[in-house]
């Protein structure tokens, strides 16, 4: 027979953990950077290359130098179709494969930082920061210098 559930259990020894701040937005340096601009785009979205291109542009306009434009495309391919409803990495918004590329570029290009043409999570930019070993932000969060 099932038993009732028992509510005198002994409560969690694990310490409730502090809040994580959040990250302070990234400041482009009004010099040169060199940055490598990422999208994630699904197959229903044909103007990819186009919000691709703003975002270089928007970037170009305040010193960056864009080095390498990486994009993922979700349900393009016949395999891809049948996963579109499965979830994808809300952590890095990337696939694995995706994201060891984009970490490989970065350092071939010795690149400032990772742009995502994308908005980013407080969750996803520090996961990915971590990742990639340099800031990574969305086109959104950027702060640039004026000066």
């Amino acid at each position: 027979m099932h038993q009732p559930r028992r509510h005198d259990r002994r409560p969690s020894r694990r310490k409730a953990s502090a809040p994580v701040p959040p990250l302070p937005p990234y400041r482009l340096p009004a010099t040169g950077a060199d940055v490598v601009l990422v999208g994630f785009f699904s197959a229903k979205q044909k103007d990819f290359e186009t919000v691709m291109v703003e975002a270089a542009a928007r970037l170009a306009a305040h010193g960056a130098r864009v080095v390498a434009r990486i994009v993922q495309r979700r349900g393009v391919s016949s395999g891809g179709v049948r996963r579109m409803d499965l979830p994808y990495s809300s952590r890095t918004l990337l696939s694995h494969g995706k994201a060891r590329e984009v970490a490989h570029v970065a350092d071939r290009a010795d690149a400032e930082a990772v742009v995502f043409a994308n908005p980013l999570t407080q969750h996803q930019r520090r996961a990915l920061t971590t990742m990639f070993g340099r800031p990574t932000v969305g086109v959104t969060d950027i702060l640039f210098d004026l000066d």
